[in-house]
């Protein structure tokens, strides 16, 4: 492992400190934003801005890449979101925080897409894997690590808004003196939504869900804790306990992927989360109860994503993955524009404790749908199944079409090795 990081780890350093300084930014919204007096449904529709940003960067910063190469993208990109960062504290105004909210969206799915590249371009096949968990890895760090750093500073003035900036403008260092020039991205045309349900009903409904349930975790958990009156380490730790939860369960879930159906590894994972976040509601603000919720509610969360890409990938060919994997992200993201929504106009009209109940019901329909599916199709058996490896809601399709590849060689090859010779 230490001969494959050698050669990646200034890549990895600068995605470390960009997890810093966005982790920062998330939670500094909601923070903020209480402390400015907005409602919840206004902090809802600036939480949806930033997915709807990324979205877009999505689709567009391959072209612009194209035109123009990594390096400038990387650069431009990186200067537009450390610039809005300052901004925020400076407009103290909903729409003009959703402006700046789609901005950084757009910049760190761009920042995403090129640094993934950069990493892929620099692993062969045997190291993809490794370099992909390592880059996981790094990315949860970060923003656990940045939860750590709010506690250092005061969200009524600008200091921690204006250490989020540098953070992330460090970042570039390491990334822009490292890294070679590389080929343009090139990424696959999304798979028709269409075609997409029929090849995998679950895949596409559960990751549509998923979506709503990621972005109102990581986009509304701190709005819940600042209106419950939660001081600012507790929210902070509560953030934190999101990410931590993730990077406990990964590994455990995704052993277990390999080895069962998954549609009932996602019935379990889903249930799990309805628990909890039923837990998180009638906790009444008991401090633990909610880290505890917090926990396993978020520690699912992250496991699912990656339970529904290797999923659909169990019913698709070779060829047919990298489409279906930018269709599966973008029916993530709309989820993740419509979940913040959802979740704000309920906690404005029955009051913060709300964000539970909507978590919840939103996994208790993925577990029901999961149910429902097994009724429709039979198993695949486990040895015809691809490879599963952890891959975030935060990561690029560049990421996640590397994933899929290597996925898909590894179950290859180990059907390979198992055949009689």
């Amino acid at each position: 492992m230490a001969t494959v990081l050698s050669g990646v780890w200034a890549l990895l350093l600068g995605i470390v400190f960009i997890m810093l300084g966005n982790g920062m930014h998330f939670t500094l919204i909601g923070l903020r934003g209480g402390i400015e007096g907005f409602s919840a449904a206004e902090l809802a529709i600036v939480t949806s801005g930033y997915f709807l940003g990324f979205l877009s960067g999505a689709r567009i910063t391959p072209i612009m890449i194209q035109r123009v190469g990594h390096v400038r993208v990387f650069a431009a990109l990186g200067s537009f979101m450390s610039a809005a960062l300052i901004a925020f504290p400076l407009l103290a105004d909903p729409w003009a925080w959703t402006l700046l909210r789609i901005l950084v969206g757009f910049c760190m799915s761009g920042v995403y897409v090129a640094a993934e590249s950069w990493l892929n371009h620099a692993s062969t096949n045997e190291t993809r894997g490794k370099v992909l968990s390592a880059y996981m890895i790094a990315q949860t760090l970060g923003i656990i690590g940045a939860q750590g750093l709010l506690t250092l500073g005061d969200a009524g003035n600008a200091t921690l808004f204006i250490g989020a900036s540098i953070l992330v403008s460090i970042s570039f260092g390491p990334i822009l003196l490292s890294a070679v020039p590389v080929p343009a991205v090139q990424v696959a045309r999304p798979m028709r939504l269409r075609a997409l349900f029929e090849g995998s009903p679950l895949g596409t409904v559960g990751i549509f869900l998923l979506g709503s349930v990621f972005a109102t975790q990581s986009g509304m958990g701190a709005v819940f804790g600042s209106q419950i009156g939660m001081t600012a380490s507790q929210i902070a730790l509560f953030v934190a306990m999101l990410f931590a939860g993730a990077l406990v369960m990964q590994y455990p879930i995704g052993w277990l992927s390999d080895r069962l159906d998954r549609r009932k590894l996602i019935f379990g994972a889903a249930a799990l989360g309805a628990v909890s976040s039923m837990v998180g509601w009638i906790t009444g603000g008991a401090l633990w109860p909610l880290m505890a919720a917090a926990f396993f509610a978020g520690g699912v969360t992250t496991p699912l994503y990656a339970l529904f890409l290797a999923y659909t990938n169990d019913f698709l060919s070779a060829e047919d993955m990298p489409a279906a994997s930018g269709g599966l992200i973008f029916t993530f993201g709309l989820g993740a524009i419509i979940g913040p929504l959802v979740t704000g106009w309920a906690m404005q009209g029955f009051g913060p404790f709300a964000f539970w109940p909507v978590l919840g019901a939103t996994f208790a329909l993925i577990a029901l749908y999961a149910l429902y599916r097994m009724t429709q199709r039979a198993a695949s058996p486990s040895q015809e199944t691809e490879s599963y490896l952890g891959v975030l809601p935060t990561a690029s399709i560049v990421a996640v079409e590397a994933a899929g590849t290597w996925a898909a060689e590894q179950a290859e090859a180990e059907r390979e090795s198992d055949a009689p010779t």
